[in-house]
């Protein structure tokens, strides 16, 4: 359902076509980014905090795009336009129109709205797995999640589709979530947890609670709202919303909870998950210390949509449910964990503490800066130093900010009369990083990867990796 067509865009109002192009027009896609596939598409002209989209329409039109949607004060300085131009006061806004338009055409869906400072996308992933075993679902692609992606995401709906799986981000301002929720219109609402993360963008813990419990105050009287209940500031949006409230975590008020929980290093988790008065024993498949709680927000979707627990089991067995922390064979016979999606506080704790549950031989890790963490940086870098400390043989730290980590972890460990080898690496020395890693690792070895986005560590990753051994047919 990705394809747009022009009657589309011409029925919404204040759209003027500039340039020769059939009414019956059907664009293949909405596009944003110039040089990659914008074949058949329309070029949406996006103006950022330090680029102009705008500048990019002639590459658009080089590369195929059949027209671009552009704001009026652009296009009124064009004399010759490389291609069509459809001319709006805000692209952006437009777009949102659009994809407005696009979810009035869905009324049967049911829509889940994801937020929360960490683990969106994971949980968004999870959600989505469990809930298909019992109903045609979409879950927005990739990180299709802000005031353009969600749109975006809402065009690609097929039409048989009951229920969409949403992740939601609105870290960057107040009301952002509220847009979005507005344009999709959730029934059911989840926040994973709330932590200061962009908190140089937000400015305050609480500004970012706000922003989270916009996506609870938008949903409708019938609607509901499911709740880390484990996390204080999210327990408190129970207050902040008038759809029933369900709330779940490892404590036993929740009204989702677990006893008895098995952590099974890399082969998973088991435990009782206890249901509004039922229990079940249950093993997931997916690792690192947040796995629990992502299977138990997956879980009281499922429950709220009113699948029973041996229906849901089958999406947490499905692979493509672990997409953020991999496991995967490094040199000289040694394991490598990959976490290099991003970097926080409370994801750096929980990766930390899987690598300290598993492997009895030397554990390394490589951790890079936590960025947009504003004034609380050092802090927060301090905070992993002082546990690292306890858990590597041996640290290696990538970035400017990361250096505080390695601080810490050498005054730590001299406190506890513990040794830890510490070696810093800026982020213009990966190549040396790299050959320095190759050197020193060891069949046995277990290695952790994590630091922020920006720093693309994954690239470290993928230089390490051996490829599998695949073994020969025959004698």
């Amino acid at each position: 359902m990705s394809a747009v067509f022009l009657s589309e865009l011409l029925r919404l109002g204040g759209v003027e076509v500039r340039g020769e192009l059939d009414p019956a027009t059907r664009f293949r896609r909405i596009a944003y980014h110039s040089k990659r596939d914008v074949s058949g598409s329309l070029f949406i002209a996006l103006v950022g905090e330090q680029v102009d989209g705008h500048v990019f329409v002639a590459d658009a039109a080089a590369n195929g795009a059949v027209a671009a949607l552009v704001a009026r004060r652009w296009a009124d300085e064009q004399a010759n336009p490389p291609l069509p131009l459809l001319v709006v006061d805000d692209p952006v806004a437009k777009l949102q129109e659009l994809g407005r338009a696009r979810r009035e055409l869905l009324p049967e869906m049911l829509v889940v709205g994801v937020t929360g400072s960490v683990g969106k996308t994971s949980t968004k992933e999870i959600i989505a797995s469990v809930v298909a075993r019992q109903f045609r679902t979409f879950k927005n692609p990739g990180n299709l999640n802000s005031e353009i992606g969600l749109p975006l995401a809402m065009l690609e709906v097929p039409p048989e589709t009951e229920v969409g799986v949403f992740e939601m981000a609105g870290a960057w301002v107040l009301r952002e979530l509220a847009l979005i929720a507005d344009i999709a219109r959730p029934k059911i609402g989840v926040v994973i947890n709330v932590h200061p993360v962009h908190l140089e963008r937000m400015g305050s813990i609480e500004a970012i609670a706000d922003s989270k419990a916009e996506l609870i105050e938008a949903l409708p009287e019938d609607g509901i709202a499911i709740l880390n209940g484990d996390d204080p500031i999210v327990r408190t949006f129970a207050d902040r919303t008038r759809a029933r409230v369900l709330t779940y975590g490892l404590d036993p008020s929740n009204d989702i909870s677990v006893s008895n929980l098995v952590t099974l290093g890399l082969e998973g988790s088991e435990f009782w998950v206890h249901i509004e008065g039922e229990r079940y024993y249950i093993k997931v498949p997916m690792i690192g210390g947040h796995a629990v709680e992502l299977a138990l927000a997956a879980i009281a979707v499922g429950h709220a949509l009113g699948m029973h627990i041996s229906e849901m089991l089958p999406g947490f067995a499905d692979a493509t449910t672990q997409i953020r922390l991999i496991v995967t064979q490094g040199p000289n016979g040694s394991r490598i964990l990959d976490d290099t999606y991003n970097a926080s506080t409370p994801s750096m704790l929980s990766a930390l503490s899987l690598l300290e549950e598993v492997g009895d031989k030397r554990k390394l890790a490589v951790l890079g800066d936590m960025r947009e963490l504003g004034e609380v940086s050092e802090i927060e870098h301090r905070k992993i130093g002082r546990r690292v400390a306890g858990i590597v043989d041996r640290l290696y730290t990538y970035g400017e900010l990361a250096r505080t980590i390695a601080e810490e972890a050498i005054q730590t460990a001299a406190i506890e009369g513990r040794e830890v080898e510490v070696e810093s690496f800026a982020a213009n020395e990966t190549e040396r990083l790299i050959e320095t890693l190759r050197a020193e690792l060891a069949a046995g070895d277990l290695m952790l990867v994590k630091g922020s986005r920006g720093l693309e560590m994954e690239n470290i990753v993928a230089a390490l990796r051996e490829p599998a051994i695949e073994e020969e047919d025959g004698p």
